[in-house]
């Protein structure tokens, strides 16, 4: 009796997982894609935008660059996607990650085909980079957007350590190998070379922003809004950082206007939801490498 019921349970389980499967296939908002038929691509971008260890086992969702770049790229090659759509939904991320998957739009953008940003409800810092490289971004009332802007954290345990009996030794090599360590203050020096790094990448972002927006924000306007602070859809069409108000189904018209296709062109989405990764399997295969998470990072959140 237990067996079946556990058989029953898995048949069940499967059956479900394959039911999701093809409704995320179909979930674009048009029908499937039509041979030789000009179609509109969409990509998803939701969560915390990472690199090539993804999140953390309870870190939710992540857009990772890797699967993203890769995505981009074949719509690159196929001749029947026109124009691509991209769905962001994320706070941000990995300084290098959102970096990354923006030059491969630009590289897509390149070869003619157009991309349009659908923002959903938030589309900031690293969201918002990857936003500036389409040639159109249109948000919702009250997305949230904008928070342009680098920061680094780092945590100092050495008060605790020191509780617990623990000592660090290290031998380096140079005075600043081990710059941003958890057991000890930092220098005054080591403090300056890492804001001259954010600030660094602080003048990157800006000259996405401005490349992005040309003629649509001054850098002046730009600067007095690039504090970190995050503004809603609607400001950020009246500053310029947006250029209209809508949702997904606004977006797909707007980029069968921008690349002439009829109002019966099929839509695909590209990078439809991976099931077993969104239960955490993929997570669980990837908790090797949380386990060597860099000393320092930038972020864009």
């Amino acid at each position: 009796m237990g067996k079946k019921l556990v058989v029953g349970l898995l048949v069940v389980f499967l059956v479900i997982m394959t039911v999701l499967s093809i409704q995320g296939i179909n979930s674009a908002g048009g029908g499937g894609r039509l041979s030789g038929s000009s179609t509109i691509g969409v990509i998803e971008i939701n969560g915390t935008i990472s690199g090539d260890n993804g999140g953390g086992v309870m870190g939710g969702y992540t857009a990772n660059s890797m699967d993203l770049m890769d995505t981009i790229r074949r719509a690159g090659e196929r001749e029947d996607i026109k124009v691509v759509v991209l769905r962001i939904d994320s706070p941000g991320g990995s300084a290098v990650a959102s970096q990354e998957i923006a030059l491969e739009l630009d590289r897509l953008r390149e070869k003619g085909k157009k991309v349009i940003t659908s923002m959903g409800d938030t589309c900031a810092s690293g969201g918002y980079w990857i936003a500036c490289s389409s040639d159109y971004i249109m948000a919702n009332g009250a997305t949230l957007t904008g928070s342009i802007g680098v920061i680094m954290q780092l945590s100092n345990l050495e008060g605790l350590f020191e509780k617990l009996g623990i000592r660090d030794e290290v031998i380096k090599s140079g005075k600043h190998k081990d710059m941003g360590s958890a057991t000890r203050d930092m220098t005054t020096e080591e403090r300056q070379l890492l804001e001259d790094i954010v600030g660094d990448s602080y003048d990157q972002f800006l000259d996405q922003v401005l490349r992005g927006r040309q003629g649509k924000i001054t850098q002046e306007d730009l600067l007095a809004i690039a504090d970190g602070r995050v503004i809603s859809g609607r400001q950020a069409v009246e500053l310029g950082l947006v250029d209209g108000i809508g949702n997904y189904y606004d977006a797909l018209d707007v980029a069968r206007e921008m690349a002439g296709l009829s109002e019966d062109s099929p839509v695909e989405l590209l990078n439809e939801t991976n099931i077993w990764g969104s239960l955490g399997l993929r997570a669980l295969t990837l908790l090797p490498n949380q386990m060597k998470q860099p000393l320092l990072q930038l972020r864009y959140e």
